[in-house]
């Protein structure tokens, strides 16, 4: 008895190559619609479901396959004695090979997402069902998914006559993995929609209340592997969400240099963060994911001088990202030190000639780069065994509250480094201190155990240039004696969230002291 063969595709890239080998290895090929025409059209055998069924394709092609005949031919057991004689008695034919990949709904949904009608018929129902019938049945079925594994399908077939059990379940795995992803599509699809049907239905909503969706779907392409990850022995690929974000890293152009790596992405994405906070010419510098050097000026030229002058040792091998396209005066600067990277929206002609003389540099264009992310962004870290998910800190500064605390007023002329300074600290590893001079970081303290080590290392970064500074701390002070600190090397004012059991002994200080200190009401943390 000749085997049978089930094929049903959207995507009929090499499928009458792949139907002339089945027919070759004694096949019968059972198909639908669309691909049985395709196949009788090019000359090949083919019974239509419909014949298999004894009934017909009806609701506009919405169901063809979800018949006992068919999912009972994929799912018998052929291990099962009383499997195979319920499949006789019933007249249920027994399939061996599905060939099935879906509609494709991931391409509707980016061309034409706004139309919720057209995408939601884009939906495969019947797919789906056979994957999963046959997956489930690996044993007994062979599920081919994906167009790449036609060929080691059939050379398999050809050199053994059947299919090993290691390649079956891989196929299965593979499947699952498929069905899943596609799914989480859809989800994904009609929750960015449920918005406006509240709206629409808004009264209904308010009656009826559903319990809220607790499961997390995550639905990412894989892009590309990278070299290895943080550290050689480390592997690592690069993935980006399946509904693409305009403004994210990924969105970026390539112009010259290397594939970027696991440690490049990392860091460019903390600088593409930073710089968003910024609507003046802005320059970010960034090793390590933490500021090196930020600056704003009049003119870009100017940022960049400062932004590379506030560490002119840490910059080396960094990442540049800036607000502003790169001008020749900028290049022939940046090419004199080494860097790993450089963003921005776009390059004057005669820097991208400068900067793509050298081999090694990274360039990237992102024309958007300045956007702030969308409102309901979130963002994922793992843990072992789990993850966390969180929004995005990317509260301006005008949406805090902002108080001064102490009896000496801030100068409203510093007041733009006040709000530089927070602007910054929120990008810096907790416990952070900057501190910030004419639109210029001048000393950073990131990520140490407690808050005073922080500030004193920023302080002696700063060294002389701290007199005068304004220093910036995403939290609270535990004790006076950052602000002490601050006080003995010179700095001029204070800016930080409070909420201190101990804040009176700050403001006690500065008060004694002639310094001005304003509370935001908003924590920074950055772990």
């Amino acid at each position: 008895m000749k085997k049978k063969a089930l094929i049903s595709v959207s995507d009929k890239t090499n499928l009458i190559d792949l139907a002339k080998k089945l027919i070759q290895l004694d096949y019968e090929i059972i198909s639908t619609g669309g691909t049985a025409k395709h196949l009788a059209d090019n000359e090949i055998p083919v019974t239509e479901v419909e014949e298999v069924t004894s009934f017909p394709e009806c609701f506009d092609g919405r169901v063809k396959t979800l018949h006992p005949k068919i999912h009972g031919g994929l799912l018998a057991r052929r291990d099962l004695e009383n499997h195979l004689e319920t499949a006789l008695e019933l007249e249920i034919p027994l399939i061996d090979l599905v060939v099935v990949n879906l509609y494709p709904f991931e391409e509707t949904m980016l061309k034409q997402g706004e139309d919720l009608t057209t995408c939601i018929e884009q939906i495969d129902i019947g797919g789906p069902a056979m994957l999963r019938s046959a997956a489930k049945n690996f044993r007994s079925v062979v599920v081919l998914t994906d167009i790449a594994d036609y060929t080691p399908v059939l050379s398999e077939l050809e050199k053994n006559g059947e299919i090993s059990s290691l390649t079956r379940l891989k196929l299965a795995r593979k499947v699952f993995s498929k069905t899943a992803f596609y799914d989480s599509l859809i989800a994904q699809y009609l929750a960015d929609n449920i918005s406006n049907l509240e709206k629409q239905y808004e009264l209904k909503s308010e009656k009826f209340k559903l319990n809220p969706v607790t499961d997390l779907v995550l639905s990412y392409h894989k892009v590309a592997d990278l070299r290895y990850g943080e550290n050689p022995a480390q592997e690592a690929a690069l993935y980006n969400r399946a509904v693409p974000v305009g403004s994210s890293l990924l969105a970026a152009e390539q112009l010259h240099g290397k594939e970027l790596s696991y440690n490049n992405y990392a860091d460019t994405d903390a600088a593409l963060a930073m710089v968003k906070e910024f609507s003046r010419p802005t320059v970010v510098a960034v090793k390590h994911s933490n500021p090196c050097g930020i600056a704003s000026a009049d003119e870009i030229e100017e940022a960049w001088d400062k932004a590379y002058q506030a560490d002119p040792v840490s910059i080396f091998g960094g990442i540049v990202v800036q607000n502003r396209p790169v001008t020749k005066g900028e290049a022939e600067k940046m090419s004199q030190i080494f860097l790993e990277v450089i963003l921005a929206p776009d390059y004057d002609q005669e820097a991208f000639e400068i900067l793509s003389q050298k081999k090694n540099i990274r360039l990237l264009k992102l024309a958007d780069l300045a956007e702030p992310y969308p409102a309901d962004t979130q963002m994922i870290k793992e843990i072992y065994g789990g993850v966390l998910i969180q929004d995005y800190d990317q509260n301006s500064l005008d949406q805090e509250e902002h108080r001064v605390v102490t009896e000496t007023e801030p100068d409203k002329k510093d007041l733009k480094d006040y709000y530089f300074a927070m602007k910054v600290v929120k990008h810096v590893k907790s416990n952070a201190i900057v501190l910030v001079k004419d639109e210029q970081t001048v000393g950073i303290g990131p990520g140490q155990p407690n808050r005073i080590t922080s500030a004193n290392i920023a302080i002696k970064q700063a060294g002389e240039k701290a007199v005068g500074a304004i220093l910036g701390s995403d939290a609270f002070f535990p004790f006076a004696d950052t602000v002490e600190a601050a006080y003995n090397a010179g700095v001029k004012g204070i800016i930080q969230p409070g909420g201190s059991i101990r804040d009176q002994e700050s403001i006690d200080f500065c008060n004694k002291h002639q310094i001005p200190m304003i509370f935001t009401g908003v924590r920074h943390f950055k772990h």
